[in-house]
């Protein structure tokens, strides 16, 4: 499926717009650093932006704030959740405040579903 040139442009403005989250994880998954594995972030597939892809494991790492908690997007997040797993994915959450005081723990669950 061909990225729509809005979709393109809007995930390079999140790119620019990380979390602090989004910003740690990051740098521990970028050049291959986490089992030779490339993950590419704010990657548009589909009709979605997802923080984190590696398409080669087909494995999604998604970073969700406290707007999370609220019933509507918990709605949203299921249904994304279930059209991305029906491509194949298997996607795996974590919240901003975990990424940011227990990193790695955060990694040796990346880890576990990269097995």
């Amino acid at each position: 499926m061909k990225k729509s040139q809005e979709q393109v442009g809007f995930a390079r403005e999140l790119r620019q717009k990380q979390t602090d989250a989004e910003k740690a994880l990051w740098m521990r998954l970028r050049s291959r650093q986490l089992q030779g594995v490339k993950f590419r972030r704010q990657e548009p597939i589909g009709s979605y932006i997802v923080d984190f892809a590696s398409f080669e494991r087909k494995l999604i790492i998604e970073i969700d704030g406290g707007q999370h908690n609220e019933e509507r997007i918990k709605e949203r997040d299921e249904e994304r959740t279930t059209r991305l797993k029906e491509r194949g994915y298997q996607i795996i959450r974590f919240w901003n405040n975990e990424v940011l005081t227990n990193l790695e723990g955060v990694l040796e669950r990346i880890m576990e579903a990269l097995r």
